[in-house]
């Protein structure tokens, strides 16, 4: 059995999607942010030395990171499903937007987090956060001209993994102006297993 250790308003919302999407039994263990730090709890550094979700546990297993944790139940669990065939050219697309998400997209959209508790601090900083911004949803929503889904014609674990991008895109108010990602989102939304996963989750701020 999977157990997803889930924080509240957290990237684990995308995995227990993702295990819903493959109708995979799974239980979730809860943690809570801090209220005034926003940070989790320490009770997650028993499960994990990092203390970061989301992580899952199967077994003897310990899985961090969220790219890792889509692939590895993907691959030891989808039964082929979620991904394109590994010797297509598909394959190669959909690895490609998989580390994408963490190792570029989310960078300037948390430097914009951080700093907006800056103040006034923050304005040296700010023009260059915004163009990166911009610079990355711009490619993601040219990316999704005329397709339904970030690779090929169904979903896939890209789509999950890059979902979390265009949330907190949303949250930032940064969405709309991108209307191929906007639409990209509002469909993902819409899937009976997203909001599944939210009746499982909880209360989520970026479902927006």
């Amino acid at each position: 059995m999977i157990v997803v250790h889930h924080l509240n308003d957290s990237r684990s919302q995308r995995i227990l999607w993702l295990l819903e999407e493959l109708g995979l039994p799974y239980e979730i263990k809860r943690y809570q942010r801090d209220a005034q730090t926003r940070l989790a709890p320490p009770e997650l550094k028993k499960v994990h030395p990092l203390g970061k979700s989301p992580v899952i546990t199967d077994g003897n297993r310990t899985i961090i990171e969220s790219g890792a944790i889509i692939d590895y139940v993907i691959r030891r669990h989808g039964g082929g499903r979620l991904q394109p065939a590994p010797d297509s050219p598909a394959y190669d697309e959909y690895v490609q937007w998989m580390h994408y998400a963490e190792g570029s997209a989310m960078l300037p959209l948390m430097l914009n987090l951080y700093v907006t508790r800056l103040g006034e601090a923050a304005a040296p900083l700010t023009p260059r956060i915004e163009s990166e911004i911009a610079n990355h949803l711009g490619y993601i929503d040219g990316a999704l001209k005329g397709r339904q889904f970030i690779v090929g014609d169904a979903l896939t674990g890209a789509d999950i993994q890059m979902s979390f991008v265009g949330e907190i895109a949303g949250a930032f108010g940064k969405r709309a102006q991108y209307p191929n990602l906007d639409a990209w989102i509002k469909r993902l939304h819409e899937r009976p297993a997203y909001k599944k996963a939210l009746e499982r989750g909880g209360a989520y701020s970026f479902a927006n």
